[in-house]
């Protein structure tokens, strides 16, 4: 009955755009809805805020006031609008430089509200690089779209942003797409024709706000280039990057301080000697180590809810040539920056991971140095986990750093293991649901089989003796956690010898889930199945490959992935 209530309540208020005195004699701007909700949290409204004329200042009258300033009306004027800290919101750092803003980290960005018939933004840099590979990256999206997106080739740029008829209003996001090793970008003004009363107002904070703090990997170094090419900012595209992937997922705001070649205790090293030069801890707490910038970076801008660590990949090379004495330094140096970050976010959870270009090595000392750290701050909320590796068939970028595909799939993960340290509820989209499962082989009925488990988790199964039914030799993949509801592919490659059929089964408490059945030869097949959980379950993917003698069968790349927001816990 309440949301009955509720809707009727909110129809009305709609209504009264047209009839509302108030509504027709006022537009509202953005600081007068700020005035609103701040009065409403702490008392202090007037009678001139009571829109609707229902006799009280609600909620109601602060929804009418952002629908009435939210209203496209142009003024027949054409207005250039400098752009400051007051009228975008910022994601990551930025610096003010001789009175224009700077977006100087991988994913800087200015968000925005914009109403006008046409629109564009004025860019600046400070110089342009003569090697094409080395220049500013921005792109510039309209209602989440990307229309722009370039390599900076002058000082100043004037970038379109629409032109329409009538006048339009929506979103703008200017981004540095590039990281902040090859300096920033000014977001100099807005030029607006048939401007809106309200023509540039900032878009609302989102209620979570998550920092990534990592190398190459987070800044998306070659996303888009391909094997054996060598860097370029023109590959580099942070809109591409687990990081911004992950935020976009659980929509929220971040901050970002990456920076490739970089860090716990020693940069990218080829031979083995400390890089010193190359450290994240000694560049955290400044907007940008780029020489035009370097003025202290101030946390309290904006409070995170959490902090992504994805370090120790450049450290890998400096501590394995020497782990006798040079793990107890990366521990050491690990734990004393979890004390940094701790210090500058202390309300923030802390999720801590490496391994998407390799390293299971420097993984085990970063548990270490976690475990310490939570020894030390029994009430801090952390974790890490071990990113998974990429590999060829999910496609190699620059230099041998991760795909598209790749960057997506971190994604997933750590959308995932966020809502774990945050202690929300995750809705496992992208992820492979058997991941974690339990790879074991299951016979009987006189059957006679043995089975491996590659490295890459290939199961391999060969049958001497097949017992009398497919149930006789099982290749089992326990554990998978499926939702009642839940929408997901099982996908898998396959080959066999001698060819054959066989049936599978996702099952739990000994009921059917989902059953199929495959086709196998000496040609690697591939299959997508798709199904939904009739139930949520702690289920059983069987290959039912008994029936058959001197058989053998290769399931590579087996995956239950989750593909779509549906199901839950319950």
């Amino acid at each position: 009955m309440r949301y009955k209530t509720a809707l009727l309540t909110a129809l009305c208020v709609t209504a009264l755009l047209g009839t509302t005195a108030a509504a027709a004699a006022y537009q509202y701007r953005y600081g007068d809805i700020t005035a609103l909700q701040n009065a409403l949290h702490a008392g202090g409204t007037t009678a001139a805020q009571d829109l609707d004329g229902s006799g009280a200042v609600d909620v109601f009258d602060l929804g009418l006031m952002k629908r009435i300033a939210g209203t496209p009306t142009g003024t027949g004027e054409d207005v250039s609008v400098p752009v400051t800290t007051e009228n975008v919101l910022l994601q990551s750092r930025y610096a003010v430089k001789d009175g224009t803003l700077h977006l100087v980290q991988s994913g800087s960005a200015a968000d925005a509200l914009i109403t006008g018939a046409s629109a564009s933004v004025t860019l600046t840099v400070p110089s342009v690089p003569e090697k094409a590979e080395n220049r500013v990256r921005v792109g510039v999206l309209v209602d989440g779209e990307m229309v722009q997106d370039v390599l900076l080739d002058k000082t100043e740029t004037t970038l379109p942003l629409w032109e329409c008829s009538a006048v339009r209003q929506a979103s703008v996001r200017i981004m540095l797409l590039s990281e902040a090793m090859y300096g920033g970008v000014g977001v100099k003004s807005f030029d607006i024709q048939d401007a809106g009363t309200a023509p540039v107002v900032p878009m609302p904070k989102k209620e979570l706000c998550i920092g990534f703090i990592g190398d190459s990997i987070t800044c998306a170094y070659g996303v888009e280039g391909a094997q054996g090419e060598s860097f370029k900012t023109g590959t580099e595209n942070f809109a591409k990057s687990y990081a911004y992937l992950t935020a976009a997922q659980l929509g929220a705001d971040y901050q970002t301080c990456c920076y490739s070649g970089h860090g716990i205790v020693s940069g990218y090293t080829a031979d083995g000697a400390k890089n010193a030069e190359s450290l994240i801890p000694d560049c955290y707490d400044v907007n940008s180590k780029f020489y035009l910038y370097g003025d202290k970076w101030n946390f309290s801008v904006r409070p995170l809810d959490a902090v992504v660590i994805n370090l120790g990949t450049n450290d890998i090379n400096y501590v394995a040539a020497d782990p006798d004495t040079r793990n107890a330094e990366f521990i050491e140096g690990y734990v004393a920056f979890l004390e940094t970050v701790h210090t500058s976010c202390p309300d923030a959870a802390i999720v801590c991971t490496v391994g998407t270009m390799g390293g299971e090595e420097i993984y085990a000392l970063i548990e270490q140095a976690v475990a310490q750290f939570q020894t030390a701050h029994k009430d801090a909320a952390i974790l890490c986990y071990f990113s998974r590796t990429h590999t060829m068939a999910d496609g190699i970028g620059a230099d041998w750093h991760p795909s598209a595909k790749t960057q997506q799939d971190s994604a997933y993960v750590l959308a995932d293991k966020l809502c774990q340290v945050l202690g929300r509820e995750s809705t496992q989209l992208g992820l492979d649901v058997a991941a974690d499962a339990d790879y074991q082989l299951a016979q009987g009925d006189g059957a006679n089989a043995a089975s491996y488990v590659g490295y890459d988790k290939s199961f391999w199964v060969n049958t001497v003796t097949g017992g009398t039914s497919p149930d006789a030799v099982r290749a089992e993949l326990r554990g998978i956690g499926l939702r009642k509801g839940g929408e997901y592919v099982l996908s898998f490659d396959v080959t066999a010898s001698p060819a054959r059929t066989f049936p599978l089964t996702i099952e739990a408490d000994g009921q059917s889930l989902f059953d199929a059945e495959a086709e196998a030869s000496g040609e690697e097949t591939h299959y997508e199945l798709p199904f939904t959980s009739p139930a949520t379950a702690d289920a059983t993917l069987a290959f039912r490959l008994g029936g058959v003698d001197s058989a053998n069968v290769t399931l590579k790349n087996i995956k239950v992935t989750k593909v779509s927001t549906a199901g839950t816990t319950k």
